[in-house]
């Protein structure tokens, strides 16, 4: 018979009160003692039934050292406030965060960690003068913990007879909560845990185990239950607090899923209300312009006059036919992107005056809403232009920089002054500068040192 068990034998027959924890059956540290608390730090006593005092063991230093070191008495209450006050929060450098997050490393990293674990257990586990099949056992449940995300049953079987006749319990630890996180409380969990329970209550050979007494088959149920159920108690806190984790994000995700539907909501109020105002409002008001220029190009007989009516007149049919197309994007509640003009339309906008052009982009590889903020910039621009500086030379420049879109409109100073001043807002340049802040790129515009104007826009092409 190994001496190992013939060792572990007479502890028990002996009343040995050393074996406190769940320790491997088969092993010379299943005696091991532990620790005199005289030959190291102070033990830190708990708090007793009533909620006591605890005391709190300080940094041992040169002057602390001694019968007369100093011993600070706190209340549990005011130490966990300490403690939480004290204790900064732990962060991960972005590397490190990273790693944590990948699933792929994660995984092989807790079967490299349960490797080491299970063959250090039987490395320091395994004596002396032992049967052979006893190592091999051992030595089997090892590789068996590849297996334990994939087949954790298959695991938890492989792992068994290596525990039941060496020194493998670690190994089936890990198995079985491994099982216990994969299938729950199921009849392969049950089966599993009572595998492990024998394995660490009976005892081999059969006549050591005859030999002990009905005290050390009592503890030996205890202690069998711990082995079995601090796996299974530790996989099933797991599983539920992935499926906890889950179910938040679920949650989240749903509730972004709400706040997006109630400003859909909000927002398609809101445009058919807008709707409403400009069919009743400005379309009536355009159309009465268009009426009046074309009842005044009929009853004049100045041909300047004529002419500036029927400009007047066409102008004023354009903009209804925009307004209609608007009031019916509004109507419908979808953004159109794709009937809003982006940047092959600037074009359009210089077509017929000397406004010099310079596009070095490719409108096709430009995102929509850049494309369409920067047509929006050089028509709200080259708007101010005709405004404030009437007769004066405009140039237009948009360039695709590697990481944005520039858009650079300047003019000259004003050749003559109006007869009259237009109406302004005086909201199309902050309009333009929150355009740019919301695709995450700015614009500037002021006068120049020849006394023009000058507006640049940077949008960003990339996120």
């Amino acid at each position: 018979m190994p001496q190992r068990h013939r060792g572990q034998a007479k502890d028990r027959e002996n009343g040995s009160a050393r074996e406190v924890v769940p320790s491997p059956r088969a092993g010379g540290h299943d005696s091991r003692p532990h620790p005199d608390p005289a030959d190291g730090a102070a033990a830190v006593p708990s708090p007793g039934r009533a909620g006591g005092a605890a005391v709190v063991t300080p940094m041992l230093t040169p002057d602390s050292v001694g019968h007369d070191a100093p011993v600070a008495v706190t209340a549990p209450a005011a130490r966990s406030r300490l403690s939480a006050a004290r204790l900064p929060r732990l962060r991960l450098p972005p590397r490190l965060a990273d790693l944590r997050d990948n699933r792929l490393f994660r995984a092989y990293g807790s079967d490299v960690v349960a490797l080491v674990v299970a063959a250090l257990d039987v490395w320091l586990g395994t004596e002396a003068d032992v049967a052979t099949y006893m190592v091999w056992l051992s030595w089997l449940a090892v590789p068996a913990m590849l297996l334990r995300r994939h087949l954790p049953f298959v695991a938890v079987l492989l792992t068994v007879p290596g525990f039941f006749a060496g020194w493998a319990q670690l190994a089936a630890m890990i198995a079985l909560g491994a099982l216990a996180r994969r299938h729950l409380v199921s009849w392969k969990t049950a089966v599993g845990a009572g595998l492990v329970g024998l394995s660490r209550f009976m005892l081999w050979p059969w006549s050591d185990f005859v030999a002990l007494t009905w005290r050390d088959h009592l503890r030996d149920v205890v202690y069998g239950v711990l082995v079995a159920g601090m796996p299974v108690a530790i996989g099933l806190l797991f599983a539920v607090r992935q499926e906890l984790s889950t179910r938040i994000k679920e949650l989240a995700r749903s509730r972004e899923r709400e706040k997006r539907l109630h400003a859909a909501t909000v927002r398609s109020a809101e445009r058919a209300k807008l709707a409403r105002e400009m069919h009743d409002v400005v379309s009536h008001q355009v159309t009465l312009i268009a009426m009046q220029a074309g009842a005044m190009q009929v009853d004049v007989r100045d041909q300047a006059t004529r002419d500036a009516a029927e400009t007047i007149r066409s102008l004023s049919t354009r903009t209804l036919e925009e307004l209609r197309e608007l009031v019916g994007v509004l109507r419908s509640g979808v953004d159109d992107d794709e009937a809003q003009p982006g940047v092959e339309d600037i074009g359009d906008l210089v077509e017929g005056t000397d406004v010099r052009l310079v596009v070095d982009a490719c409108p096709a590889e430009l995102p929509g809403p850049v494309s369409r903020a920067a047509f929006r910039t050089v028509q709200e621009a080259l708007t101010n232009v005709r405004k404030h500086a009437a007769g004066s030379r405009a140039s237009v420049r948009v360039v695709a920089e590697p990481d944005a879109l520039v858009v650079e409109i300047s003019n000259d100073p004003p050749q003559r002054r109006h007869a009259g001043t237009l109406p302004s807002g005086g909201h199309g340049l902050l309009g333009l500068r929150e355009r740019a802040g919301l695709l995450g790129g700015s614009l500037d515009a002021g006068p120049t040192a020849e006394g023009g104007f000058e507006v640049r826009a940077r949008y960003p092409l990339a996120g």
